[in-house]
């Protein structure tokens, strides 16, 4: 699951949810006597291309695991009753999954919170009333604060900042194709302030454009603003962590491998092997151009500063972090480093990220306060007789 999933209370429309009647889809908001509540098949496409691909899987994920719970309990999952969510929740917050041995986390529960009510719109049912779940999840963020539990702290990728990327790219073989890629992903997503899901449909060279210095003009679509941005990366002074050169040394990789047009971002082999064929249970999975999934570039980020021995949770989102810190070391204004990757001027995750940056090292309002303190006396002692 993507680790930087963000909650989006969201229409659903998927085939696998029940049955409705099948000559009509139901809108939002619905009611049974309304002749007008459906939707055409046209529509019922355009709305699921306004969802997230991420937002779709996680949801009918979350609905699964409700829809089999409540055969177990013996309850009904759609229309489910508000008792029915609440008890479900209180379930949750005490029960251990097999894969962590913890419960799920306030954050996830408020997104099961959210797939139901979705579910039972893309189905044609009325959204239960959820007061009762969200006063249980309250409880819980609550009770762990109170237990100083890791688990009531937001779980956020570590920053890769341009020192972190270095000594990650000093553990890749940068003389092969994989060790080529790998230093390109992680640079190219701090160049341009990247999440993994704009990093994975860059097309070489469709979405690059040379500049007069030597630098590239990165055409960016930012999923979250749903907008597409051009991203100037001038040439680094530093040709370890220049994104340009990196770019171009796996271009030229690509090339020599029969691959001059198409993804830049593409999956191979331990051999070296480029988009290999992938099948799960007999049956074809992944793009069949070999363009990476978001998670396979995530685990790049993961593994690369993993070797190094660095503490710190890596995700694709940490070069995206990681920007802003290399950005805010340099003393660059908050508007250039949220106009740069992306963000709106009125950004509050950007406004936390720096926040958080600035409450550490020479940013922290305390330090300045005492070098300005130490700073005073001196000029006041170089000041003229009195």
């Amino acid at each position: 699951m993507n680790d930087d999933f963000e909650v989006v209370d969201a229409e659903l429309v998927d085939d696998r949810l029940p049955a409705i009647p099948e000559d009509r889809a139901p809108a939002v908001p619905l009611a049974e006597e309304d002749p007008d509540a459906w939707l055409s098949p046209e529509a019922q496409e355009d709305v699921q291309a306004g969802i997230p691909e991420e937002t779709t899987k996680a949801y009918q994920g979350d609905m699964d695991r409700f829809a089999a719970w409540c055969t177990t309990a013996g309850r009904r999952a759609l229309p489910a009753a508000p008792q029915t969510v609440t008890e479900y929740l209180s379930y949750l917050k005490r029960t251990p999954r097999p894969r962590t041995g913890k419960p799920y986390g306030p954050k996830t529960m408020d997104r099961i919170i959210a797939s139901i009510r979705s579910s039972h719109r893309a189905a044609g049912y009325q959204p239960p009333d959820t007061m009762g779940a969200r006063k249980v999840v309250v409880g819980y963020r609550e009770d762990l604060a109170n237990r100083k539990d890791p688990a009531a702290k937001p779980r956020k990728a570590s920053p890769a900042d341009r020192e972190v990327l270095r000594l990650a790219l000093r553990e890749l073989d940068r003389t092969i194709l994989s060790g080529k890629r790998d230093a390109a992903v992680m640079l190219l997503g701090h160049a341009v302030a990247s999440r993994g899901s704009e990093l994975k449909p860059l097309d070489w060279p469709d979405s690059f454009t040379p500049l007069p210095d030597g630098g590239l003009r990165a055409s960016v679509y930012r999923k979250k603003r749903k907008m597409w941005q051009d991203v100037d990366i001038p040439l680094d002074p530093d040709p370890e962590l220049c994104a340009v050169r990196a770019v171009h040394a796996l271009a030229e990789e690509l090339a020599h491998n029969g691959h001059t047009r198409g993804a830049l971002f593409l999956r191979m082999d331990r051999w070296g092997y480029l988009a290999p064929p992938m099948q799960r249970h007999g049956k074809p999975i992944g793009d069949p151009d070999g363009r990476m999934t978001v998670e396979a570039l995530s685990d790049i980020i993961q593994r690369s500063i993993e070797r190094t021995g660095l503490p710190g949770r890596w995700r694709s989102h940490s070069t995206r972090l990681g920007f802003v810190k290399s950005s805010r070391k340099a003393n660059v204004d908050i508007v250039q480093i949220g106009r740069h990757g992306g963000w709106d001027d009125k950004s509050k995750a950007l406004i936390g990220y720096v926040d958080e940056e600035d409450a550490q090292g020479e940013n922290n309002p305390l330090a300045q306060i005492g070098r300005k303190a130490v700073e005073k006396p001196e000029a006041d002692q170089g000041g003229s007789p009195r």
